[in-house]
């Protein structure tokens, strides 16, 4: 091969690798690369890169952009995909905070029904906000997280309480505690420097974050299942042709059959885990579980006020499901 015949070769190579992929998308992610969550999205972004010309890279951790902004910065178009906690947005919109009612949807069962009966209308306010919902992934049943022994509502007066949305905020104002917004991201410092004693959380999110380093008790109450989301900028997906379109959503479908099975694996093993690191285990005694419940009940008939006729009709699909 001569030197111009090389030279060639080269360049077609260079043309060849640029134009492998003709899109590239950067997806957000707000939770570490190990957790199950971060885990799917990866298979389901290597999944669309394989099948399709659009690669997908994920940046797991935060590292791309902070949970808490990664909503808007989809909605905007500063990064085509992302993956975001649904309930986190209730101050947006009620619809959002349907997964995350207190006591309405318990177990895997009642929570994937609560997701298909309200998914119409969580669509329709993705689509209304410039978005286009590709998956739900759930986490496994919240539990409540303490620095003291749950005893009574006297002991957990005043307890400094992690929140991560309008629901949990009120729970702890309710139950006496101070609510503060901190992102999973931060959960290790701020339990470790005091800014956070107790909080309601997934196994999950326990776990990641080595929580038995810093809290002693873990009470598995099985408050809600709340679920992230992966939505793509709809002016984006809309510029995909319909093949790229459809490898997405038969990938989005994948993660999605694939996330609720892992969650459901890893909830009793989640417990497991916190009882070999030496965490107190159990479940609430009987009036603090009461008081919980009943805070449940006042949050579940001040969201029915807030989130109107279509909240009330999302509820009644939920409820002939059953």
């Amino acid at each position: 091969m001569n030197m111009k015949s090389s030279i060639l070769a080269a360049s077609i190579l260079a043309f060849s690798a640029a134009t492998a992929h003709a899109e590239k998308w950067d997806m957000a992610l707000a939770y570490a690369a190990t957790n199950y969550h971060s885990e799917i999205a990866a298979e389901f972004a290597a999944e669309v890169t394989e099948k399709s010309d659009l690669e997908i890279v994920t940046h797991p951790g935060g590292s791309l952009i902070g949970g808490a902004e990664i909503f808007g910065a989809v909605r905007k178009g500063i990064t085509p995909i992302g993956e975001r906690l649904i309930s986190a947005l209730g101050n947006d919109d009620p619809i959002y905070e349907i997964d995350s009612i207190p006591f309405l949807a318990t177990g895997f069962d009642g929570a994937k029904k609560l997701y298909e009966a309200s998914k119409p209308a969580l669509s329709k306010k993705l689509d209304e906000s410039g978005l286009h919902l590709l998956y739900s992934c759930p986490w496994p049943p919240q539990g409540f997280y303490s620095a003291k022994e749950a005893s009574s509502l006297d002991a957990l007066s005043g307890l400094k309480f992690r929140a991560y949305n309008a629901t949990t905020s009120k729970m702890a104002e309710s139950l006496g505690m101070a609510p503060t917004k901190i992102e999973a991201a931060e959960l290790a410092q701020a339990f470790a420097t005091g800014v956070a004693q107790a909080m309601i959380s997934s196994g999950s999110t326990g776990y990641d974050r080595k929580l038995w380093e810093h809290v002693n008790y873990y009470y598995d109450v099985k408050a809600w299942l709340p679920r992230n989301m992966v939505i793509v900028n709809k002016k984006t997906w809309s510029r995909l042709d319909n093949a790229t379109r459809n490898v997405l959503t038969e990938a989005a479908a994948n993660a999605e059959t694939k996330c609720w099975a892992k969650a459901e694996e890893l909830d009793s093993w989640y417990v497991e885990q916190f009882k070999e690191k030496g965490m107190t285990v159990g479940t609430l005694n009987e009036d603090v579980l009461a008081s919980f419940k009943s805070v449940g009940g006042q949050l579940k008939d001040a969201w029915i006020e807030r989130a109107g006729p279509e909240g009330a009709e999302v509820l009644e699909a939920y409820e002939k499901m059953n």
